[in-house]
């Protein structure tokens, strides 16, 4: 596995703390898939507070929300706006969400899915985008547009992890911090 970082001076520590907390899952959730599972990375504090610490540096001067990508961007996301002071928004998939929301339908390596956020809550704000892994873009994309189209403006993304061979970063084609790339 060769890693790239794209960060600053804790890259390499991050690059190799989420390198060492991934555990390959074959054929999840369909045959030919290798799901990546941070849950041991998310179960070792040390490794958690590392991570958190490393994404909570890609917000720019100004942020002041933070929005995770249902489910496991959700639980980087908390963590982060702690760190920062600063609100937490999910992006959730449809039907989650009372209305009014907007919703966005985009293609999956393995499928299709939808995402939502609240409409009358983003106006204004500064946002750093996280998700856990980047692996073609259709989700980094349909949550930033979302987030855009709600009113934020969507200030930077990061991830911890990126599959540069899905081409995930070109379809994204905003800037984007990965703390480990394969």
């Amino acid at each position: 596995m060769t890693a790239s970082v794209h960060r600053g001076d804790t890259g390499a520590a991050a690059a190799a703390t989420v390198a060492g907390g991934l555990r390959d899952i074959p054929d999840f959730p369909t045959p030919g898939v290798l799901f990546k599972d941070i849950t041991p990375l998310l179960a070792d504090s040390a490794a958690f507070g590392t991570v958190v610490s490393a994404l909570a540096s890609c917000a720019p001067s100004g942020t002041d929300l933070i929005a995770g990508v249902e489910a496991r961007g959700f639980l980087l996301a908390g963590a982060v706006a702690g760190k920062l002071g600063c609100g937490v928004l999910s992006v959730r998939k449809a039907g989650k969400l009372p209305p009014p929301t907007v919703k966005r339908t985009y293609q999956l390596e393995y499928g299709e899915a939808t995402l939502e956020v609240p409409v009358g809550v983003l106006d204004g704000h500064r946002v750093l985008l996280i998700d856990d892994v980047l692996a073609t873009g259709g989700t980094l994309v349909a949550a930033a547009d979302l987030l855009q189209q709600a009113g934020a403006d969507v200030v930077s993304t990061a991830v911890l992890l990126e599959l540069s061979f899905l081409g995930g970063r070109a379809a994204y084609g905003a800037e984007l911090h990965a703390l480990l790339t394969v």
